[in-house]
């Protein structure tokens, strides 16, 4: 029943894929929830599972507020997985069988959509994510985006073959308002680390569109490939202005 792990996941209005991701992690004996200020049904909706316990937390960044999931749960190896993931069983049943190392950090396969569809190209193909390890090991870095797990040398990385679902995105406004929140914590984070201009904005922006449509083929995803291409884009032309501005407001 995976009782040496728990799983962590974080939470903020996570209702329509929460039901199918809990529903597949009943094999593991916990699953601890952060949630950080959801208002629709997701916590009614985790109350329904036996094996879930629900904290609740400000947004204080991912990679800290995933510490803190770490730290609540009762076992030290951890599966973190996102609220919008779903473990297959054949993933379930890898995990379950494996003689756990606590020098080494379990890469999973992810399969990515959009609008339930599989995306192949965009860069989102050949996905591979560090999510099962030991905590007295390693944990998160304090990135309030896009946070990884520490590492140093005396950890190796072995990658498992079943894979993860993972359905961040189901439509046009849901790819508009994460690179809303993840840009602005960007220019956040990078405030006197970094320089921006609108120069680096559009000419990165340009870059990252050129790569990804052409040349990590959004294009044989068609619809959806040039509507991902544009909004990475997007994103890394806002992350720029943003840290532009703020950088600007800062010298008055």
């Amino acid at each position: 029943m995976g009782n040496n792990i728990s799983v962590t996941i974080l939470t903020k209005n996570s209702s329509v894929h929460l039901a199918e991701c809990l529903g597949a992690l009943e094999a593991f004996a916990e699953v601890v929830i952060v949630d950080n200020g959801s208002t629709d049904n997701t916590l009614s909706i985790a109350s329904g599972f036996r094996n879930v316990t629900v904290y609740e937390h400000p947004f204080i960044g991912f990679g800290p507020l995933k510490n803190i999931a770490v730290d609540k749960a009762s076992n030290d190896w951890i599966l973190s997985v996102d609220s919008d993931e779903i473990v297959t069983p054949e993933l379930a049943d890898e995990i379950l069988g494996l003689n756990l190392n606590s020098t080494t950090i379990y890469a999973l396969r992810r399969d990515n959509y959009y609008d339930r569809r599989l995306i192949r190209g965009c860069g989102w193909q050949n996905d591979q994510v560090q999510r099962l390890f030991y905590r007295k090991s390693t944990r998160y870095d304090e990135k309030a985006v896009h946070e990884g797990l520490i590492m140093n040398e005396n950890l190796k990385t072995e990658h498992l073959q079943s894979w993860l679902k993972h359905y961040p995105y189901d439509s046009a406004s849901q790819l508009i308002h994460k690179m809303q929140h993840y840009s602005t914590l960007w220019a956040e984070e990078n405030q006197g680390t970094k320089k921006a201009s609108p120069f680096k904005a559009v000419l990165y922006g340009m870059v990252t569109f050129f790569k990804c449509y052409f040349l990590k083929k959004g294009w044989v995803d068609g619809y959806a490939g040039l509507l991902i291409s544009i909004s990475n884009a997007n994103g890394v032309f806002y992350k720029y202005i943003k840290l532009y501005e703020a950088d600007r407001q800062n010298r008055m």
